[in-house]
């Protein structure tokens, strides 16, 4: 029986987070301390816990099917790899980051400067499409301390809250890549392996939308529900279910969560009341 092996970060949060969205696609993975392999109970699929730098070749040379990796590894190491799906967590940038005492004004000003990073693919492509040369000092681990040590004059890294960067007295100048969690792909995905990956990517889509919708409800009058359903940005259209009053109907939709703010004075301005809403586990389109 064929397996679909996927890779995910051995340690971290995006550990954390890949291992969350296969248990909410309804897959069973039992991994403990320091395991470097496991198996799904309830679907074909074997997890590797590998180091995050490490994942790109494996892709490449065949020996897993795919990984859940972010994209700016890839734009590091991973040429020839595509990406399946973006899955919309672990979101941080690249960025170009420059002691708080350093007057910036734009990136010309790092002309012939010091850079420390662990990406210095990445970083010798950026400065080249600016038609600028820098001094890369290729380091691992805690990049933000080389400029106070002098060891560099800037840094580029990995930038999520920022927090890391203000306790090291820098500041963040210039974003070079946005990057998010995404299911990489082998060029060496056999058949067998890319059927199975087919239905991981239904059931991580699913899982995916309902992360970003909620399920609203809310009692109308029936002379109101036109003009409500109007307002809501639905599906194909609201459920519509009477209520004991029978001027009145209970509507039931999904709304985008960014959006119900947005909409939540005009449902009330235009009759709704007693509105509830509730999170989304699936979503099958």
């Amino acid at each position: 029986m064929s397996v679909l092996k996927l890779a995910i970060q051995k340690s971290g949060r995006l550990n954390e987070d890949s291992l969350k969205i296969l248990k909410d696609c309804g897959i069973s993975i039992e991994n403990g301390n320091d395991q470097l392999k496991a198996a799904a109970s309830n679907f074909p699929l074997e997890v590797l816990f590998l180091r995050n730098s490490d994942i790109p070749q494996y892709l490449l040379d065949g020996v897993i099917d795919v990984a859940i990796v972010g994209d700016n590894l890839l734009l590091e190491k991973g040429n020839n790899i595509a990406i399946s799906q973006k899955l919309g967590f672990s979101k941080c940038r690249v960025s170009v980051a420059v002691p708080k005492t350093f007057e910036f004004n734009s990136i010309d000003d790092l002309s012939n400067l010091r850079i420390a990073t662990s990406y210095p693919n990445t970083v010798l492509n950026y400065f080249k499409s600016k038609k600028i040369s820098v001094e890369l000092h290729e380091i691992s681990g805690s990049v933000e301390i080389a400029p106070n040590i002098g060891l560099a004059d800037a840094i580029v890294d990995i930038v999520s809250s920022g927090n890391t960067l203000f306790k090291n007295n820098l500041k963040e100048v210039a974003v070079i890549f946005q990057s998010e969690a995404v299911l990489a792909l082998s060029p060496k995905i056999s058949p067998s392996s890319q059927k199975i990956l087919s239905q991981l990517e239904f059931r991580i889509k699913s899982v995916l939308k309902a992360r970003h919708c909620k399920y609203i409800l809310m009692n109308v009058p029936n002379d109101r529900i036109a003009q409500v359903s109007a307002i809501l940005p639905v599906l194909k259209s609201p459920t519509i279910m009477p209520l004991a009053d029978k001027e009145w109907s209970s509507l039931h939709s999904v709304i985008h969560e960014d959006q119900f703010w947005e909409v939540i004075d005009q449902l009330k301005q235009a009759g709704a009341e007693g509105i509830l809403v509730c999170p989304i586990e699936k979503m099958v389109l």
